[in-house]
């Protein structure tokens, strides 16, 4: 049997209903662990291909495990389907799940000639910023007895090896005392402008950190009425560094700018979260060379630029996968550009027929390449013995 021949023809049976998958998650966006609606469409998709289906994994009502095979290889291939607020799929995590979805099922296709066992493993919260689902799946045993793990990511331009940095996001809240603004401003305490000068402090700090460091967060809360003096204000925050150990030397520093807001007005500081960082990417080279291999066999053609070089850093929670589980994360490119994540232009782009290509070429190639881990001598071996 021509093993990715056999994935291939199954794929192609699917490929309108993969895409018509990916649709319709995007017309219905839910946000991060609330994604009930999006879970029940994949997983009802896989139950009716013979994966063995368990719901709720990890105490996450959203999160699932879909199995099939039964070989000592153990590969999971992720799926996302959070959405962002307001905005929907701006960062195309319609196309992930369809993708994870086809790979799954053309790599389970094969899996018993393979000795492999193929798992699509439903990671609900990416864009919750703390805390991710896939980080408390981590915790809570999902991976463990995985051997490599995969996803595709949809963005601009193909990039094999894309800058994944670490991410820390934290609340910030300031409690003071309110008055009437006019008659007795005196007696308040201005929560809002120790938000004020927080932002000031983390404008200067930006001299001195690193050029790869990013501070950026939002103001959730300012205050009720212009007439009176706020007595509580709230923010979400986002630090980053190239790595856990540089996040960790600047979170403290911007927390200090925090300080001096509090201190400076008499208000209250109290900073949540920030506890679970997503980590930098490790993106596995062995198993990222098979992908590209099997990308250029599609006709898509990885460049060798890498995108970090442009300035380009995201993060996600599949870096703290990449530490426990050798794992690649590749950005597909759906021809969006100057369209790009996070942008509500970039939320039409993804289901336009560049990202159709897309689910189906990114859905081969992770399937070829779990083919090809468990059926190269050298890679398999690495991979069992990381267990």
């Amino acid at each position: 049997m021509d093993l990715k021949a056999t994935a291939k023809e199954k794929l192609d049976s699917m490929q309108a209903r993969i895409i018509e998958l990916s649709h319709t998650i995007h017309a219905h966006p839910e946000v991060g662990f609330k994604e009930a609606q999006a879970s029940a469409w994949i997983l009802e998709f896989l139950s009716g291909e013979g994966f063995h289906i368990e719901t709720g994994i990890c105490g996450l009502p959203t999160a699932f495990s879909a199995k099939s095979g039964n070989g000592s290889l153990h590969v999971a291939i992720c799926a996302e389907y959070d959405a962002l607020p307001e905005i929907g799929h701006a960062c195309g995590h319609n196309i992930i799940a369809a993708a994870a979805v086809g790979a799954g099922i053309a790599a389970a296709r094969i899996a018993d000639k393979a000795d492999l066992t193929v798992s699509v493993l439903g990671t609900p919260g990416e864009e919750a910023g703390n805390a991710g689902g896939k980080i408390l799946m981590l915790e809570r045993g999902a991976f463990s007895d995985v051997h490599a793990a995969m996803m595709v990511h949809p963005a601009p331009f193909d990039n094999l090896t894309p800058n994944i940095i670490a991410a820390s996001m934290f609340e910030v809240c300031y409690t003071g005392r309110e008055a009437h603004a006019s008659a007795y401003p005196e007696q308040g305490i201005n929560a809002a402008d120790a938000l004020t000068i927080a932002q000031t402090a983390i404008g200067l700090l930006r001299q001195h950190i690193l050029p790869t460091d990013r501070i950026h967060g939002i103001t959730t809360h300012g205050g009720d009425a212009p007439n009176i003096i706020p007595a509580r204000t709230t923010a979400k925050y986002l630090v980053r560094g190239r790595t856990l150990a540089e996040l960790e030397d600047l979170r403290p520093r911007v927390y200090k700018c925090f300080e001096a807001g509090a201190l400076a007005t008499g208000s209250t500081l109290e900073i949540t979260g920030g506890d679970r960082p997503y980590a930098e990417m490790i993106h596995d080279a062995d198993i990222a060379v098979s992908f590209r291999r099997n990308s250029d066999a599609l006709g898509r053609a990885f460049p060798d630029v890498n995108l970090s070089t442009s300035g380009f850093a995201a993060s996600t929670d599949m870096g703290n996968v990449s530490h426990a589980v050798p794992s690649i994360h590749p950005m597909i490119g759906i021809d969006s550009y100057p369209a790009v994540n996070h942008q509500r232009e970039f939320t039409v782009k993804c289901i336009a027929e560049p990202a159709d290509r897309a689910v189906c070429d990114g859905a081969l190639a992770m399937a070829w390449t779990a083919i090809d881990c468990a059926t190269d001598p050298g890679l398999r071996a690495r991979l069992l013995s990381k267990k």
